[in-house]
């Protein structure tokens, strides 16, 4: 690299250094009015110094700031987009995401779904727009923080005349006592600066620590991102639903097949069940609806504790029990269990007898349970009757052109299609039976199949949540939260004073808030017959 050497000390500065590094003499030779520019000190910045190799130019790239801002805009308004339409998981589990945003929110819905932003968060080129914000943010951070850094650990006492004289307050006094020089000073002293001196020059220096604000910020932003991208680490973030049913117990998804939970009991209240809602049962009647008031679901928590051979039955030993509630989760290993949704008086099984289609009094000729945890597909009777279910619709609808389909794998509407075989007969008779239907597409049979009795039972919709990035989420936001106060309440000030000739020279600058530093240097001035110093600034406007 270029290297510009100061006439004054002879010191040789990096190539883009404006001030000497050493003994703060301007090297910008063309302009000797202007106020100095004091970010950083006058040091080079990498950034602004080279741009040869290919290293070079991905570092210009992710330090420019107009780079950041609008790596950040564009998160920004893609997050905005994502929440026009609510995400994947929070959509029902039992219909299919197409078809849901093309029939919830027509043709925007279905260009939405087919775009992506459905499952926006956990989309890849989102979290490469993260992973590039954090990328831009660190390189910013050592690209300006460590040119600060040299420039604040390296202060030189004693500055070349000319750096004094292009600050923007002031001020030089050809006449002056040991004691206001003293008194001067004690002053600083009382106003808490910290008092450097070399060779009889000072220089008085106060809230460093508040350069560091913004770099403070920086961290905590990458912290905070690298929470957010923890999000997508296994084990680190777990999200998940499941459905279970009363006196069944299911494996928990996200727990990598470890733990199962069984429902023992869903219990569910509404209003209006006991004498302390009697005053809402007029307005319920009115309204016609039933409005939870609480419902929870007793739950035990198992855990596998076999070698987990592929096809071995699992080894279930109790974790904890309790009651999952929609705040009051049930805890266990880090994971907590959440009361989210109901089904209530779902199918659970349905009875039916077979009696001969002439016969008035319907005497049973035989009796069935479809049980639809575990249908079978074919029952057979002692009196060699046989009964096959063809089709089973749990969830059953007509399509626009008469075709039936289940709209989901769950019991809420079931329909069957029967084959009957009567004794030594190889064709079978069809019947189709749905609640308040029962057909004979033949209308020849000579067996009917008649509904006895439904068993029902309540589902419990529970809500898996275990959030590891939590503690890394909110160290990232108190250590923002600390550089915003540390750079917000708290200025870098320095005051330098510098002897020759007899003469007294006298400079200050601060990072922001001119008007306190103002105020303060007038109060260091009390009890001298120092005059209060000049502003540069608008000397330098009268004279353009």
């Amino acid at each position: 690299m270029n290297v510009i050497k100061c006439e004054a000390c002879g010191y040789e500065n990096s190539s883009g250094t404006a001030i000497c590094n050493n003994c703060g003499k301007p090297l910008d030779k063309d302009n000797n009015t202007n106020l100095l520019n004091m970010r950083y000190d006058g040091r080079a910045i990498r950034s602004k110094t080279r741009n040869t190799s290919i290293v070079d130019k991905i570092w210009n790239f992710f330090s420019s700031i107009k780079v950041g801002v609008s790596l950040i805009a564009i998160a920004l308004i893609a997050s905005a987009i994502g929440t026009i339409f609510p995400q994947s998981p929070y959509i029902p589990s039992t219909v299919e995401p197409a078809v849901h945003y093309r029939d919830q929110y027509g043709i925007f819905g279905q260009i939405y779904y087919q775009l992506g932003f459905h499952e926006l968060y956990s989309s890849w080129w989102y979290m490469i727009l993260i992973a590039l914000i954090g990328i831009s943010i660190f390189i910013v951070s050592l690209d300006r923080g460590i040119p600060l850094y040299k420039a604040l650990k390296n202060q030189n006492p004693k500055r070349h005349i000319n750096f004094l004289k292009r600050q923007k307050l002031f001020g030089y006094y050809s006449q002056y006592s040991p004691k206001d020089y003293d008194t001067l000073k004690a002053n600083l002293k009382k106003h808490r600066y910290k008092i450097y001196e070399k060779d009889g020059h000072i220089l008085a220096e106060k809230g460093r620590f508040s350069r560091w604000g913004p770099y403070v910020n920086h961290t905590g932003l990458i912290i905070f991102l690298i929470g957010t991208l923890l999000h997508f680490v296994p084990y680190m973030y777990v999200d998940e639903f499941i459905w279970v049913r009363e006196g069944e117990t299911e494996i928990i998804p996200g727990t990598g097949q470890k733990y199962y939970v069984e429902n023992q009991d869903f219990i569910f209240e509404t209003y209006g069940d006991d004498e302390e809602d009697a005053k809402f049962s007029e307005m319920l009647e009115r309204q016609g609806t039933v409005v939870a008031k609480h419902y929870e679901t007793k739950a035990i928590i198992y855990k596998d504790t076999s070698e987990g051979v592929i096809g071995s039955e699992p080894t279930l030993e109790e974790v904890t029990r309790g009651s999952a509630i929609v705040n009051e989760p049930i805890k266990f290993d880090g994971f907590a269990l959440y009361q989210s949704k109901y089904q209530l008086n779902e199918f659970q099984s349905m009875s039916f007898k077979l009696h001969e289609t002439d016969d008035p009094e319907e005497q049973s000729l035989l009796e069935f349970t479809v049980d639809f945890a575990d249908p079978e597909r074919v029952y057979t009777f002692d009196n060699g009757f046989k009964i096959e279910i063809n089709k089973y619709y749990p969830d059953y609808v007509l399509d626009d052109d008469g075709t039936p389909r289940s709209q989901t794998n769950y019991p809420r509407n079931p329909a069957f299609v029967f084959f009957v075989y009567p004794p030594g007969e190889e064709e079978p008779e069809v019947s189709f039976i749905g609640i308040r239907q029962n057909l004979d597409p033949s209308q020849s049979n000579q067996y009917r199949i008649g509904l006895t009795g439904i068993d029902v039972r309540d589902v419990s919709g529970l809500n898996l949540k275990k959030d590891l990035t939590l503690p890394v989420l909110g160290l990232g936001a108190f250590i923002f939260m600390i550089g915003v106060i540390q750079g917000m309440y708290w200025q870098h000030r320095r005051i330098w004073i510098h002897p020759e000739n007899g003469t007294l020279y006298i400079a200050s600058h601060t990072n922001k808030n001119w008007f306190g530093m103002n105020k303060e240097v007038e109060k260091i001035m009390q009890n001298t017959n120092f005059e209060m110093l000049e502003d540069q600034e608008n000397k330098v406007t009268k004279d353009k």
